[in-house]
């Protein structure tokens, strides 16, 4: 019972901590525009493999502050179970001084795994290369999604192999946000190959394959375990428990009761943008 007040009360901080800064926060947001690029190609033209679906959906939106330098970026993955879904910018996070990258990625059945981990991963490259001609600090990258955007998210954090593809290190991204991601290997992995989604596997497609001390800080949001899809808070629990079994220091996990698996993007939105206020104020003391 103490926990569960605890974890409902920490919502209602993080509200009353956004809206207290409000009004600090106005005068600075109202000097700021921001500006929208839309359709950016996130692959080369002479990349290998750039069909019509390729060119179609491996694309991103960039909404970033046009007359401020320095910001950070929050690169975020829609979900629809990586069958489904298409990039949106998220309203919650617009106006916030930061700049957000919503991008798409190829899509069972037209393409296989690991073709959308390659797409997202390409993605998240395109920013680290590109965004300080837009002003961003290529140190202030944020990676976060929801659902399979979410499972995205942890795959290109964790599996150190897909950014080292494009020559980045994964631990440069300063924090790891997925929103209600599978930490095992995702359900439609395991169609692909015949495997129930009821039977759980954990391989080189599952984020919980590749705990690790270093990796970037990691901020776990679920909704409520008992309206939850498929065991998803459980999975969590169990990639923060581990995560920190091998040392690594900065796990978090957040259960949003009340909250379904849809319902949870919401609030999750305050649990991010705090947290990025936070680390960008860590840098700032350095």
């Amino acid at each position: 019972m103490r926990r569960s007040i605890f974890i409902i009360s920490s919502i209602f901080i993080l509200a009353a901590i956004f809206s207290n800064c409000r009004a600090q926060q106005i005068k600075a947001e109202t000097s700021v525009t921001y500006k929208t690029e839309l359709d950016i190609l996130y692959y080369d033209r002479d990349s290998t493999g750039l069909d019509a679906y390729k060119e179609e959906r491996c694309r991103l939106d960039l909404y970033f502050p046009e007359n401020k330098s320095n910001f950070p970026t929050v690169v975020w993955f829609h979900g629809g179970g990586l069958r489904a879904g298409n990039r949106y910018i998220p309203e919650k996070l617009k106006n916030k001084n930061i700049a957000i990258a919503a991008a798409n990625y190829r899509l069972y059945p037209k393409i296989s795994c690991p073709a959308y981990i390659e797409d997202a991963t390409a993605a998240v490259a395109w920013i680290f290369k590109n965004i300080q001609k837009y002003g961003g600090n290529p140190d202030l990258i944020f990676v976060s999604g929801h659902s399979a955007g979410g499972y995205l998210t942890s795959m290109i954090g964790l599996d150190k192999k897909w950014l080292a593809h494009h020559k980045i290190d994964a631990n440069r991204i300063v924090g790891l946000i997925p929103f209600s991601g599978h930490t095992i290997t995702h359900f439609t992995v395991r169609e692909e190959r015949g495997i129930s989604g009821e039977q759980p596997i954990i391989d080189e497609f599952a984020p919980l394959f590749h705990v690790r001390s270093d990796a970037p800080p990691l901020v776990l949001i679920t909704g409520d375990r008992n309206f939850e899809l498929l065991g998803r808070y459980e999975e969590n629990a169990y990639l923060m428990r581990m995560m920190k079994v091998v040392g690594h220091q900065s796990t978090t996990l957040y259960e949003l009761q009340g909250f379904d698996h849809g319902g949870m993007v919401e609030p999750a939105y305050l649990i991010l943008l705090e947290y990025i206020k936070n680390m960008v104020n860590k840098q700032d003391e350095k």
